[in-house]
């Protein structure tokens, strides 16, 4: 071979070489709780993350780049959830989307930390954002400032002067109750029954009965999905006459499901719900969502779904690649729909990772949740 073929050769393999660089896909390892008692969550959490990562593939990807997502089942084991995070770095993840049970964020976030891979979380206990690592970032907004945007309900709409709190004895329900029972405090309600229970608990009768005794004028629910469908159940049949109030979980989708008819008139303050179809990003993800998978969604696919079109939009402002610099980035950031639609709703990220946007009041009705309110983003 002569010089001049092989320098012809040569040129065409390292231009053959720099595409096949510039198509590498990159990675985003989906941590979630695919099975195990957070799998109505987790399997949520993930199918929000399908729909957005198609729409940021159909457009062009990520800086040029194709995303790739790898999906990781915690089976809602905050051990195995650990053992995953690590295994995603190490296959190349440059995000991390997932966990949604606190429990587990609270042992897997230490990991993505000292890799310095930005981690996007569903998790809402106040503690996640309290231990100074400054990779992690919610999609919603943590019990600290979730749970207060309630006590308005429960001192001018409710106008109680008696409570109950009825909650899941684990990381996501320990934040919860602190919150609420300081607030209220605040307030100068009294709460007179505190009722924790156990994660996976099947049997709410004596529960209930301890709140139908204590007979205050409202039942603050703060429980994971399936706990909180049997909760509803048993409250139903005992025929606990109060208003059921709760954050987050109480009126979404698969709890109404579970529940049926037992979900009817709980009520909710939620940071995010499909059915306000009157914000025209929401709307037209829900709509994706169900002709998609047949299903509607819940406020854990919309979750799944900003966290992974924040990373793309976040990533582009970077202009690398870099995890150090992606934090940095995030840390005091307020992306406006007006600018970045698929966020959804404006969305602003403190010093901490805490999430500050517009919120909703939603009840069940006619076995659906429906808006009944808006509060304004603390």
């Amino acid at each position: 071979m002569n010089r001049k073929t092989w320098l012809a050769l040569s040129a065409a393999l390292l231009v053959t070489v720099g595409a096949a660089q510039a198509q590498e896909a990159v990675k985003v390892g989906v941590v979630a709780e695919l099975s195990g008692a957070g799998a109505p969550a987790g399997t949520n959490w993930r199918d929000g993350i399908k729909v957005a990562v198609e729409e940021i593939n159909a457009e062009g990807g990520i800086l040029g780049k194709k995303v790739e997502i790898t999906e990781y089942d915690t089976q809602t084991d905050p051990q195995v959830s650990r053992a995953l995070v690590q295994k995603a770095i190490d296959e190349g993840a440059y995000a991390i989307l997932g966990t949604i049970y606190s429990g587990s964020t609270m042992v897997n976030m230490l990991v993505a930390q000292q890799n310095s891979i930005p981690q996007f979380v569903g998790s809402e206990a106040p503690s996640i954002v309290e231990k100074g690592n400054p990779f992690v970032f919610r999609t919603s907004s943590g019990a600290q400032k979730g749970v207060p945007a309630l006590t308005a309900y429960f001192t001018d709409t409710l106008k109680a002067k008696k409570v109950a709190v009825a909650w899941v004895n684990n990381e996501f329900g320990k934040g919860g109750h602190d919150v609420f029972v300081a607030e209220m405090q605040k307030a100068g309600i009294e709460v007179i029954a505190d009722v924790p229970s156990e994660q996976a608990q099947t049997d709410y009768a004596a529960d209930v009965s301890k709140l139908k005794e204590a007979n205050p004028d409202a039942v603050f629910v703060y429980m994971n999905q399936e706990e909180s469908a049997r909760f509803l159940i048993e409250a139903k049949k005992q025929g606990l006459a109060m208003p059921l109030v709760g954050e987050v979980t109480l009126t979404e989708a698969k709890v109404i499901e579970l529940a049926g008819g037992a979900a009817e008139g709980a009520i909710a303050h939620v940071g995010v719900t499909a059915t306000a179809t009157d914000v025209p990003g929401i709307g037209a993800f829900a709509k994706r969502f169900e002709e998609t998978f047949k299903r509607k969604p819940t406020h854990d696919a919309i979750k799944g779904y900003v966290g992974a079109w924040t990373t793309k939009y976040v990533t582009d402002m970077v202009g690398e690649f870099d995890g150090e610099k992606f934090a940095e980035k995030m840390h005091g950031l307020c992306l406006k729909v007006a600018d970045h639609p698929k966020i959804l709703l404006d969305t602003c990220w403190d010093d901490t990772g805490e999430m500050s946007r517009p919120s909703f009041m939603v009840q069940v009705k006619d076995g659906a949740p429906v808006v009944i309110g808006t509060v304004p983003a603390n």
